[in-house]
């Protein structure tokens, strides 16, 4: 998992973190975390992990029905194969089916990362506001998060399969 987060973020617009920012105490923090309060997902070929999804509810009760700090990591080799749709249907799934508490899910996304929004968007979350100046560049610039959620809807959900209820 440590190698799969740190090919990400060597990747421009991968991860929010930098590679030297993907540490041990870091994968071990967001896992114990999900396994905790939340999810995680994985995606494994041979002895190479490609894909990770995980994501989790706050500690505070008045945030119990949201699940937040939701990150997705793709290997490069694995993008653009349907990879990251799936690991996000399988987290939606469970949250349809297996997790009635939850009644929100959140993300954030740079702004520039148009490709990722769109795919959010395909998925069913809606943009809901933008943290201006929020990200600081390696060139010293800096631009928007993009705050976006999806919101338990039975009327969109009933009679859909879980997947297709995603989006």
């Amino acid at each position: 998992m440590l190698e799969l987060y740190r090919r990400v973020a060597r990747m421009p617009g991968g991860l929010a973190r930098l590679e030297d920012e993907v540490s041990h105490g870091y994968v071990e923090g967001f896992l114990n975390s999900a396994l905790e309060r939340g999810m995680s997902f994985v995606a494994v070929s041979g002895d190479r992990v490609l894909g990770e999804i995980h994501a989790c509810s706050p500690s505070l009760y008045c945030f119990a029905h949201v699940l937040g700090d939701l990150t997705i990591a793709v290997d490069l080799a694995a993008q653009g194969q349907g990879l990251g749709r799936a690991l996000f249907a399988r987290l939606m799934r469970e949250v349809i089916d297996e997790r009635p508490d939850i009644e929100r899910v959140e993300l954030i996304a740079r702004e520039t990362n148009v490709r990722a929004i769109r795919f959010y968007e395909s998925l069913g979350f809606e943009r809901e506001g933008l943290f201006r100046q929020r990200i600081r560049n390696l060139d010293g610039s800096v631009e928007a998060d993009v705050p976006m959620a999806w919101i338990r809807d039975p009327e969109r959900l009933a009679g859909k399969a879980p997947d297709e209820a995603a989006g």
